[in-house]
């Protein structure tokens, strides 16, 4: 897939079901009149059976397209602990979370269409090989149809191809870059972007040069299908309402992952 067989069109899309029983995180309701594809926990590294059901829910209200998003089983450490897991547990570990939330999406009259690692999962099989294969031949073993999200110029994109799913690539509006490609590590100090107009500067200027920058000013030239946004900070319902706003002014049209021109084909 090329780039320029997106242009004029992105999505955008969010981590979204990570409550857990009475406990709140985010606001998903809100971001969701947002985004255009939600990644939902699929109960490992957050969520349980009724936060998964009632956020399908409001994806299917909103037309929002819907992914699973599954993480390491580490509710305690919100997935964001590295697990060391054989390939066969990390395959059974990807196809018990897909299958989950295929069935409440069928509760719903709707299908899981996008699959994208959470946190440290996917941290560590952008940079390994090994683990992004593991990741996707579980996907493909479930539903070859559902799309490889995956950061972008990373080894998740290239095992999607590998395997033979359909892969689209992500940036972060709120997150910075190593000189390497990577996320910057959120125990840094400057991981983060909190500034909606920095936001909204920074993906512009990836999605108009098709790269990412890093914090140093090292240009990696990327795929920018999807901008990734989130949702649990006192700033995010208004960065990510500025990085819609500020897409759709430049006449960048934002839709939901399976519409992209390079898949709706």
């Amino acid at each position: 897939m090329s780039a320029a067989s997106n242009a004029g069109h992105v999505n955008i899309n969010a981590d979204l079901g990570e409550s857990f029983g009475p406990w709140v995180m985010g606001n998903d309701a809100d971001l969701l009149k947002i985004v255009r594809s939600a990644n939902v926990a699929c109960g490992f590294h957050a969520s349980d059976p009724t936060v998964m059901v009632q956020t399908v829910k409001l994806c299917v209200d909103n037309g929002v397209s819907v992914g699973a998003h599954p993480g390491f089983p580490d509710l305690q450490g919100f997935g964001r602990r590295a697990m060391k897991m054989t390939a066969a547990e990390l395959e059974a570990c990807i196809a018990y979370q897909l299958g989950a939330l295929q069935a409440i999406a069928a509760m719903h009259g709707t299908r899981v269409t996008h699959i994208k690692p959470h946190g440290m999962m996917g941290n560590m099989s952008a940079e390994d090989a090994d683990m992004s294969d593991a990741i996707a031949r579980a996907t493909r073993a479930v539903d070859r149809e559902i799309i490889f999200l995956a950061q972008a110029n990373s080894e998740q994109g290239r095992s999607a191809r590998k395997y033979g799913l359909r892969a689209a690539e992500e940036v972060f509006a709120d997150r910075t870059y190593t000189d390497a490609g990577f996320l910057t590590p959120r125990k840094e100090a400057n991981a983060m972007v909190k500034d909606p107009v920095q936001a909204v500067a920074n993906v512009r200027r990836m999605i108009d040069a098709q790269a990412i920058f890093s914090t140093s000013g090292k240009r990696i030239p990327c795929q920018v299908d999807s901008v990734c946004v989130h949702g649990d900070g006192p700033t995010a319902l208004a960065l990510s309402s500025a990085v819609r706003n500020g897409l759709e002014s430049a006449g960048i049209r934002v839709v939901p992952l399976p519409d992209l021109p390079v898949f709706a084909a």
